[in-house]
């Protein structure tokens, strides 16, 4: 059965008050921009589907779970969402807190609409950007499975700068071979060049 993954970007909004919630959310449909809003964190995390593109809206200060622990919630899951902290205190230690842990921005109540809508955008491009990268690198992962154990060994010995009668030398094998190897590799990895190689490597973590 094939399932259609939802493109279309939506902002989550987690604040406990409704009247916030309430004037957010009119706010930024008036843009056309759908959105999800939510009393809580933990209510967000019964629903978040991390298949849909979009970006968090998140109060610092909430009852239970706070916008703090939902981050470290969020990070401790692999839940790559850019997010934005909406807060009713300019309290720095809470905002460079929220900002080493990758927080796109900290806006104090009340906050500039214009900003705010900016940051929104800003935020929504970069989860494009990095979804975009996730897919090429699981593109890129789907062809190096298809690279038998001898093909990886001499792929880990190229992208590591050594020539083919150094990689022959380490493996034992003939020059012959060694190009015979890089030649499939190069075609099952469907680089044109060593450096497009290399930038493949890069994006997979061989390196």
């Amino acid at each position: 059965m094939t399932h259609n993954k939802p493109t279309t970007p939506i902002v989550y909004i987690v604040d406990d008050e409704f009247a916030v919630r309430d004037s957010l959310t009119i706010l930024i449909e008036s843009t056309g921009q759908p959105v999800m809003s939510f009393e809580s964190a933990e209510s967000f995390l019964d629903h978040y589907d991390p298949e849909q593109p979009s970006c968090l809206l998140l109060d610092v200060r909430m009852p239970s779970m706070s916008g703090l622990d939902l981050q470290e919630e969020l990070i401790r899951r692999s839940i790559d969402i850019p997010i934005i902290f909406i807060s009713g205190h300019a309290d720095v230690p809470d905002s460079a807190k929220a900002f080493r842990a990758g927080a796109v921005d900290f806006l104090e109540k009340p906050f500039n609409e214009e900003i705010l809508l900016s940051r929104i955008e800003e935020a929504l491009s970069k989860d494009a950007q990095v979804r975009e990268q996730l897919r090429e690198k699981n593109k890129i992962l789907e062809r190096l499975s298809h690279l038998t154990t001898r093909e990886r060994e001499v792929l880990n010995l190229i992208v590591r700068s050594h020539s083919n009668k150094e990689a022959a030398r380490i493996l034992d094998i003939s020059n012959r071979t060694i190009d015979v190897h890089r030649a499939h590799i190069m075609e099952k990895m469907q680089a044109e060049n060593l450096a497009e190689l290399m930038v493949m490597a890069m994006q997979c973590d061989l390196l």
